[in-house]
C-alpha cells in the first residue's frame, strides 16, 4: 500500500512537473510571439528601384533595420512609381501612405523654399561641411522645425559628394552658350541657369535618358560618373563637364511621418535614428570610390570628352548664385532664417578648409 500511494505521489509530481513546464513554455511562447510581433513600414524612393548608390541605400537602411530589431521593425522599399511616382514622396509620408521616404530636400522647394538649404545650395558646402553643420552646427535642429510643420521628421540619409557639370550636346565655351539652353537642373542651381539665360527642368531621374536623347533637354545634371554611367547618359551626349558648381555635396534625405516615428518603442525609434546615420556616412564612402572607377570607363572606353566650364561661366554663375540666395531669402523669412545660419556656418568652414583640407590637396598636386 505504502509503495503505492509512494508510486502515485511520484506520477503525480512527474504529471505536475510536465504540466507547469508546458505552461512555461506556452507562456514563455506567448509571450516572445507578443514581444515580436513585427511592425511592418512601408519607404517610398525618388531613385529607381535599386539603382546603384541612390537606390541601394534604403535598401541597406532596411536591412540594419531589421537586423539591429530582430525582425521587431521591417521596412518594405519601393522604388520610384511602384507605390507613389518619383517626385511625391514628400505628400505620400506626409498622408501616412508610406512611414519613411527616401529623397532630396531640394525637389520641395514648392513646399517650403527653405527646403533647398538641406540638399544642397550652389557653391555651398561640400559633404563633410555639410554634415558637420547638420550634425554640429544646428543644421538639424532648423530641419527639424522646417519638417515638422508638415508632421515630417527629416534624417540625413547619404550624400553623393561633388558632383559634375552635367551632360551637353555642345561645347561651353562662353556664357552665351547658355542662352536658351533646356537642361534638366532642380533646386537652386535652375534657378540660377534661368538667371544665366537657361531654361531649367525638373525631372525625375527615370525620364532623363530618353529626354536627352530626343533632344526634349540639350543638357542634363544627374548625380557623377558612378550614377551617369549606370545611366548610359554618356550614349546621348558627347560633353562631360566639371565641376559641379551647383551641387557641392548634396545630402540625400530620409523622412519619416512624425506620428508613425513617435509611436515606436524608444528602442525602435533609436534603430531608426542610427541606421540612417550609418546610410548617410556609407554612401558618401560608396560613392568616392565608385566615381573613381567610373570615370576611367567614361574616359577611357566610352570617348567621354571631359570638359571644365571655362572661368568666365564659373564666375558670372557664382554671382547669379548669391543674388538668387539674397532675393529669395529676402522674401520669405523662413528662408532667410536658414540661410542666414548656413552662410554663418560656411564662413567660418571656409576659413579653417584653407588652411587645412585646401591647403593640403593644393600641397600634394
Amino acid at each position: 500500500m505504502r509503495k503505492t500511494i509512494k508510486l502515485a505521489s511520484i506520477i503525480m509530481a512527474g504529471l505536475m512537473t510536465l504540466g507547469l513546464t508546458a505552461c512555461g513554455e506556452k507562456d514563455a511562447a506567448g509571450a516572445k510571439k507578443q514581444e515580436f510581433k513585427p511592425i511592418q513600414w512601408k519607404l517610398v524612393t525618388s531613385w529607381p528601384k535599386n539603382f546603384p548608390g541612390l537606390g541601394v541605400a534604403p535598401e541597406r537602411f532596411a536591412e540594419k533595420v531589421g537586423q539591429m530589431s530582430d525582425g521587431r521593425l521591417t521596412v518594405k522599399v519601393y522604388g520610384a512609381g511602384e507605390l507613389v511616382p518619383a517626385l511625391e514622396v514628400f505628400d505620400a509620408v506626409q498622408a501616412g501612405t508610406a512611414q519613411m521616404g527616401h529623397s532630396g530636400a531640394y525637389y520641395w522647394k514648392g513646399k517650403s523654399p527653405a527646403a533647398q538649404f538641406f540638399s544642397t545650395v550652389p557653391f555651398g558646402m561640400t559633404a563633410q561641411e555639410m554634415n558637420a553643420w547638420l550634425y554640429y552646427g544646428g543644421g538639424m535642429e532648423l530641419w527639424q522645425e522646417v519638417y515638422g510643420k508638415f508632421g515630417l521628421v527629416p534624417l540625413a540619409g547619404g550624400n553623393t559628394d561633388i558632383q559634375m557639370g552635367g551632360w551637353f550636346n555642345k561645347e561651353i565655351n562662353s556664357l552665351a552658350d547658355l542662352e536658351g539652353l533646356k537642361m534638366r537642373l532642380p533646386g537652386l542651381g535652375g534657378e540660377v541657369l534661368k538667371r544665366a539665360g537657361g531654361v531649367p527642368v525638373n525631372l525625375p531621374g527615370g525620364e532623363i535618358f530618353t529626354s536627352l536623347q530626343t533632344g526634349a533637354i540639350d543638357a542634363t545634371e544627374w548625380v557623377g560618373p558612378y550614377n551617369d554611367l549606370a545611366f548610359g547618359l554618356h550614349k546621348a551626349a558627347k560633353y562631360y563637364y566639371y565641376p559641379g558648381w551647383h551641387e557641392p555635396g548634396t545630402t540625400i534625405e530620409f523622412m519619416a511621418n512624425k506620428k508613425a516615428l513617435e509611436a515606436l518603442p524608444a528602442d525602435l525609434r533609436a534603430i531608426v535614428e542610427t541606421a540612417a546615420r550609418a546610410t548617410n556616412a556609407e554612401m558618401l564612402d560608396e560613392y568616392m570610390a565608385q566615381n573613381v572607377k567610373a570615370l576611367k570607363v567614361l574616359v577611357n572606353e566610352h570617348n567621354v570628352q571631359l570638359r571644365q566650364f571655362p572661368p568666365e561661366v564659373i564666375a558670372k554663375l557664382k554671382q547669379l548664385s548669391q543674388q538668387v540666395l539674397e532675393e529669395q531669402a529676402a522674401a520669405d523669412p523662413e528662408m532667410n532664417k536658414i540661410y542666414q545660419a548656413y552662410q554663418a556656418f560656411l564662413a567660418d568652414v571656409k576659413d579653417y578648409s584653407k588652411v587645412s583640407s585646401k591647403a593640403y590637396i593644393e600641397m600634394r598636386d
